[in-house]
């Protein structure tokens, strides 16, 4: 009965894994599933039919050696107990059949998975046809996918070398974006793309893991969320992640923690739901140079922290919010603080000097700021935050922040994020937008 099962197991991959031509070679080894043991099978270049490649997968039943995958029959893993994180999809891909455990009882869901592993499951998965198999195991699966342009030749080479190594997360949202029919032409967009579409989530407080190794766990996890935002259905969102995925492809988190604020909602310029304000953003206007050549600086990041969330992954960078103040352009007003003012975002400007060759002529900090919020002046002037502020500790200059209340503010006239060269006159100044958008008033 043993035997009987473990060839279910193999029979459910399909007979094209059992019928590859061998014309060179009278005995070919060939991986029998995605997983991470294997099990090789020896054939000789006559078995051509079908009743011949029964007696084959049940005479390799039989064998010693490394342990087999086992069937998607079974009640269940010995290490995949019920109250596992991704319990529920293993059993969902083990049923699909595009994944499955091991002779010996297990899953092994924490083992790390191969590009090529996780090609195959992939296509699998889709249904995607697959042609006859010369070459490497692998090869009709990533045929396949190339033809479905979930693999370009631009993400790495096609080598077997290549196809070995094991996959990284950065790479696992690459493909699971591709298959889900997101686009892109910049390669460190497409963890933004599959984390805002729900496909991927981060490994907790915003933390993406880029380079880190894809399990076998997370793997299912990720093609089982494929395959729902196909069939239509809308995914949770890691908002932390996003954020993260957002500042590692352009360098800025404010479309995705302030969302709102970056959007003309009437008049001549108002957006509408299919508009991208995100890609307004301009990247390469975030170093500048200064016009005589010798202050260069570079603006890192463009952070957005949600004061209302007491689990914004960013909360870190700012010190204890009860020790900071805002500025209203008084220099007399020195007790308005931020922490009276928790429904507001504060906006970091994380920056560094890349060369002053003439400290005569610039200071070292680049100046960053957001502007174009209108508000009522006396209000602000009296102590009322109603319009972006600089945010210090004891000097209105000393903390690289701004803080924006999420309400009382318009957009009249449009609104820009920009940095200026720190210079003393106006015939050393420099000045760069990055990003901009018209107002509900702008004609």
């Amino acid at each position: 009965m043993r035997d009987f099962r473990r060839f279910c197991g193999i029979w459910k991959l399909g007979l094209s894994q059992f019928l590859q031509p061998s014309d060179n070679r009278d005995r070919e080894f060939w991986k029998s599933t995605i997983g991470r043991g294997s099990v090789y099978i020896m054939r000789k270049s006559w078995i051509k039919g079908l009743g011949m490649t029964l007696a084959a997968a049940l005479w390799i039943g039989g064998t010693a050696g490394p342990a087999a995958p086992a069937s998607a029959a079974g009640s269940g893993f010995t290490d995949v107990k019920s109250s596992h994180w991704a319990a529920s999809s293993i059993a969902a891909g083990v049923t699909k059949g595009y994944v499955s455990g091991y002779t010996n009882g297990t899953f092994k869901p924490e083992a790390s998975i191969s590009r090529a592993e996780f090609v195959k499951m992939v296509v699998s998965a889709l249904g995607l046809e697959v042609g006859g198999a010369s070459g490497k195991w692998y090869a009709p699966y990533v045929t396949a996918a190339a033809e479905k342009g979930l693999y370009t030749a631009a993400d790495f080479a096609n080598s077997d070398a290549a196809w070995s190594q094991t996959i990284t997360r950065a790479e696992m949202a690459r493909i699971a974006a591709r298959a889900a029919g997101e686009t892109a032409t910049e390669n460190d967009k497409w963890m933004y793309l599959a984390t805002k579409k729900g496909l991927i989530t981060g490994l907790g407080k915003g933390e993406l893991g880029l380079n880190e190794a894809t399990s076998r766990a997370q793997s299912v996890v990720i093609i089982e969320r494929i395959l729902s935002a196909k069939a239509g259905k809308k995914l949770s969102v890691d908002s932390y992640a996003v954020g993260s995925a957002e500042i590692a492809w352009h360098g800025t988190n404010i479309f995705t923690v302030m969302p709102e604020v970056w959007r003309t909602t009437s008049g001549k310029y108002a957006m509408t739901a299919k508009d991208s304000p995100e890609e307004l953003w301009d990247e390469e206007a975030m170093t500048i140079t200064s016009k005589n050549g010798k202050y260069k600086a570079q603006l890192d990041a463009v952070i957005a922290i949600d004061l209302e969330d007491p689990k914004d992954p960013n909360l870190k960078l700012l010190p204890p919010i009860e020790k900071l103040k805002w500025f209203n352009n008084r220099p007399s007003i020195k007790n308005l603080m931020v922490a009276d003012w928790k429904k507001s975002y504060i906006v970091y400007f994380k920056k560094h000097t890349i060369f002053n060759n003439d400290p005569d002529h610039y200071g070292n900090e680049l100046t960053a700021y957001m502007t174009g919020f209108a508000s009522n002046d006396d209000a602000f002037y009296n102590g009322t935050l109603n319009n972006a502020a600089n945010v210090y500790l004891n000097k209105w200059d000393d903390f690289p922040a701004q803080i924006l209340p999420k309400t009382g503010w318009t957009n009249d006239y449009g609104l820009k994020i920009s940095i200026n060269t720190p210079a003393g006159s106006q015939a050393f100044y420099s000045h760069n937008t990055i990003f901009s958008i018209q107002g509900n008033k702008s004609q």
